[in-house]
């Protein structure tokens, strides 16, 4: 049974902006949507093995969450900053050489230190699974959850790779590269500074 609700939710915070869809955003111009697709299904593996972590064992995840929420946040914000030092390094489209996209095993394991990928799974488990839900209802959840997940971030790859055609003189690209290296620095930074506020 489709679940509106569900899907409205799952939808609006898989396509608003935040750091996983500013770097498919980013690989989608430097890379090309081809090459951006391992990142983009990274995503939504790593979406769904939190879905089914964070369901099958919400009580000791939310204390283990809160234990570890601190260090999350760190790794978290420091992987942010690291990208956002690579973003700004980044070559020309189509031009081999150092650079290379994120892949599916990388983009995976981000999802477990990305603050608004939590945000995001505990509130679906939180708000759409019942109490009493068995591996069933489990497996339900995170197929809706990848079924909408998956086209929202792809628009983000997709937009990236629609940009390469007006990004190809290099300083177009350079400016493109540090904008989008500025903006995950900040959504490091505002995270850090979010987190020490509400500590």
């Amino acid at each position: 049974m489709i679940d509106l609700s569900l899907m409205t939710y799952v939808a609006t915070m898989s396509v608003t902006p935040g750091p996983n869809n500013l770097m498919l955003a980013a690989s989608g111009v430097n890379f090309g949507f081809r090459r951006t697709l391992p990142h983009m299904l990274g995503i939504s593996v790593g979406y769904a093995s939190q879905v089914v972590v964070v369901a099958a064992a919400l009580a000791w995840v939310m204390v283990w969450i809160d234990a570890l929420r601190p260090a999350l946040v760190a790794a978290g914000c420091t992987y942010l900053l690291w990208l956002a030092w690579r973003q700004a390094h980044a070559g020309q489209p189509g031009a081999g050489g150092r650079g290379a996209p994120l892949g599916l095993t990388g983009a995976a394991l981000f999802q477990w230190v990305n603050p608004k990928g939590w945000m995001m799974v505990l509130n679906v488990v939180i708000l759409f699974l019942p109490r009493d839900a068995g591996w069933e209802a489990i497996g339900g959840l995170v197929l809706w959850c990848v079924l909408v997940n998956l086209p929202c971030v792809a628009i983000w790859a997709v937009a990236g790779d629609r940009l390469r055609a007006h990004l190809r003189e290099p300083r177009m690209l350079a400016r493109f590269n540090y904008t989008m290296a500025a903006l995950l620095a900040g959504t490091a930074l505002w995270i850090a500074l979010s987190e020490t506020v509400l500590a």
